[in-house]
């Protein structure tokens, strides 16, 4: 028996080791931690249970059968995030460049379909030189794999990918179908082709970062979320992410214990629109002194500022807000911010998170480019994702709400369930100078200055559109909180559902 339990130690220990004492020192050199040292950071301590750490490839081409580290360079398991249970698999770059075999992806899979069985979120951990090439077309088959499981679940369990280190080529598309992605600057990357391939095909001569790195990722392209200083901050935020989330589209929001009283009320709201109406202020106010504690969590701060998109709480449960931001573009619709409110209002929809969408829009943006590229049709996605939705929707429209993009933010003819506006509320086609100088055209500069004040006196507030039952209840500023809490508590038990079909087809 001792023979047996020593010769288990043993393989433990050469599975704990992975590619060997210099490759891990390699990779602290880098600034990185291991793949087993951030499922530890990750992890509530001691909970880690790990499966597969026995598995080897089973290539025996270019020598590769005389090559065999246990666990094949990936690590998987289930473990605790403040009690809750998560799946999670953690490439080692230590081993074979953490590249993917067949063995490798079956691992990833069989920790994907166990989250599935039992519904439980999957965080992905990424660190890989990609496909492992003397396995062939076995390794590109195991990619797919684990791309058809990213699709089955998407929906049904949170997904959350944290890029750690190298990920390029094929192994994007994963991270790419996976609800939030977290990127780490200066020692992780994405792309499809490498700056080598670039320069051959297109001749540009571009680095890795300028590529494909967690700046370029989160600023310009929006394929990752939020770009953090390093391995460990990465890791904590997405303990804080995965507290905010339900464990599965068949569970509840979590609750969490609060004192921040539901009927806070917040004085300086009240002074907080200026006088001026072209004068911008910061919407990150409203909100943080809206939720639980000032607790918000924004997901792409840095790319398409003009909206805000993230989770708070009310009374200790999950909630999901999309805020226009005057500070940016007067906030504005244009193509970027309509992409990622709308890929964030459909998240929160297939995980029962209700909506709080707070509304200061000019309109969208006008221009060529926009034009061109597809306004058209990306401000339908956001259209299209408001109207869909079926959890809770409350809005509060703070200041201006004008054109289509009024009908676009969660109006009430898009099913919101309570639409509240402030006094300050500016409901309309177009701005009054606008407006005037359509209906009057040809009138001289006194009669057109005239008819603005007349336009404004009639449109700029809230209560035409009051009149009509477009807006449930002109509200105080500082009494937002309370009449969010308490529509919330409304809308606990509601029920609606779309007409059946097979999927709809969002104009992507």
């Amino acid at each position: 028996m001792s023979d047996i339990i020593a010769q288990l130690e043993a393989k433990r220990a050469e599975a704990y080791m992975g590619g060997g004492q210099k490759r891990i020192d390699k990779q602290h050199a880098q600034g990185k931690l291991t793949a087993r040292e951030r499922v530890e950071v990750l992890l509530d301590e001691n909970s880690f249970e790990e499966l597969g750490m026995y598995v080897e490839h089973n290539c025996v081409d270019f020598g590769m059968e005389k090559n065999k580290i246990p666990g094949d360079g990936v690590v998987t398991g289930s473990g605790t995030i403040n009690g809750r249970l998560v799946f999670v698999f953690s490439q080692d770059f230590t081993v074979f460049g953490g590249s993917l075999s067949e063995r490798h992806a079956e691992k990833i899979c069989k920790v994907m379909d166990n989250a599935m069985k039992v519904g439980a979120p999957v965080i992905g951990i990424n660190d890989s030189g990609g496909a492992r090439i003397q396995e062939g077309v076995a390794s590109l088959g195991g990619y797919a794999e684990v791309f058809q499981r990213n699709v089955l679940a998407s929906g049904v369990v949170p997904q959350l990918s944290l890029i750690m280190g190298p990920c390029a080529g094929g192994a994007v598309y994963s991270p790419a179908m996976t609800d939030f992605i977290f990127m780490v600057k200066d020692s992780s990357y994405m792309f499809v082709t490498g700056p080598d391939v670039v320069k051959t095909v297109t001749n540009e001569v571009v680095t890795q970062e300028e590529l494909g790195g967690a700046i370029t990722h989160s600023t310009k392209t929006s394929v990752a979320d939020v770009a953090y200083e390093n391995d460990i901050e990465a890791l904590l935020a997405a303990r804080d992410f995965i507290d905010f989330m339900p464990l599965s589209n068949r569970e509840d929001v979590p609750e969490r214990p609060t004192a921040d009283p539901w009927d806070r009320m917040e004085e300086s709201l009240d002074m907080l629109i200026p006088a001026n109406a072209n004068q911008p202020y910061d919407i990150h106010e409203v909100i943080s002194k809206m939720v639980d504690e000032g607790d918000f969590f924004e997901v792409q701060p840095k790319h398409a500022a003009n909206i805000i998109c993230g989770f708070g709480r009310i009374e200790g449960k999950t909630v999901g807000v999309v805020a226009n931001q005057p500070m940016v573009l007067a906030g504005v619709l244009d193509i970027n911010s309509s992409k990622k409110a709308a890929r964030f209002v459909r998240y929160c929809d297939a995980f029962n998170i209700p909506i709080i969408t707070l509304v200061d829009v000019p309109g969208f943006l006008p221009g060529t480019a926009q034009e061109h590229n597809g306004i058209i049709k990306h401000g339908a996605k956001l259209l299209f994702a408001y109207a869909e939705a079926t959890v809770p929707k409350i809005t509060i429209i703070t200041r201006k709400a004008y054109g289509g993009a009024y009908d676009v933010m969660a109006s009430k003819h898009l099913r919101g369930d309570l639409n509240y506006a402030w006094p300050t509320a500016e409901i309309a086609v177009m701005g009054a100078k606008g407006a005037v100088e359509i209906i009057f055209r040809g009138k001289t500069p006194e009669e057109i200055a005239e008819h603005t004040a007349e336009y404004e006196a009639r449109f700029a507030n809230p209560f035409v559109a009051a009149q009509k039952g477009f807006v449930d209840e002109v509200i105080m500023p500082h009494s937002t909180r309370k009449r969010v809490a308490l529509g919330l508590r409304k809308l606990r038990n509601k029920e609606l559902e779309n007409p059946w079909k097979k999927h709809d087809n969002i104009p992507l």
